[in-house]
């Protein structure tokens, strides 16, 4: 029996998709209170979780496998094996500033508020661009908007949210899609499960 872990919100419902098209289940996972979720008839328990803590669940073995987005994967200092592309929560990292308030800004050192700040050292870095990385855990639409910061590094998918806050898309830093990881031990313990595991979803993948 694998145990999975699944991050709550739009991850999970894709992924339970996914893996009801695959034959791995019978039916999708839904969240609620309960947060492991046992199904003895799919060989499968589920640990539902949220999405930063997936890695963690991973690499200390109490998940076998998980499935996360590809931003909190590289935010992770976890060691981790990144098995697939599962293609799916399709979305982008990007720098977004306010509209109309960006020329010449990069003549000064400009603050950066943003929840991804390695990704966003490393990005600014290749660029050459020296900014002041400030950290924030949520709603970091708010940071330009107070004053807090001059850009901020986030995900966006539809870009509404950038737009009801006065907010816009200057550069795409990455693509982010979700990834199916694995514990070390566990990969070569249950190798057959998981090949097995990967062979069913590669079969249904465009």
């Amino acid at each position: 029996m694998l145990t999975i872990a699944l991050p709550k919100g739009r991850i999970m419902e894709e992924a339970g998709e996914l893996l009801v098209k695959a034959g791995l289940i019978s039916e999708g996972v839904k969240e609620g209170r309960k947060l492991i979720i046992e199904r003895p008839e799919d060989n499968l328990n589920f640990i539902l979780a949220k999405p930063t803590d997936v890695p963690v669940y991973v690499h200390y073995g109490v998940a076998d496998i998980g499935i996360v987005g590809k931003d909190v994967l590289l935010e992770s200092e976890e060691n981790l094996y990144e098995l697939m592309d599962l293609k799916i929560a399709l979305c982008r990292l990007s720098l977004c500033g306010q509209e109309g308030k960006n020329g010449g800004i990069w003549r000064q050192m400009p603050k950066v508020a943003t929840k991804y700040p390695k990704m966003a050292s490393s990005y600014f870095q290749e660029k050459g661009r020296q900014v002041e990385i400030i950290k924030l855990n949520g709603s970091v639409e708010l940071a330009p908007i107070l004053g807090l910061s001059d850009f901020i590094v986030d995900i966006v998918s539809t870009g509404q949210t950038l737009k009801e806050n006065g907010l816009c898309e200057l550069e795409k830093i990455a693509d982010i899609s979700s990834r199916l990881i694995a514990n070390q031990a566990t990969y070569h313990l249950k190798n057959g499960e998981i090949e097995e595991f990967i062979a069913k979803l590669e079969a249904v993948l465009p």
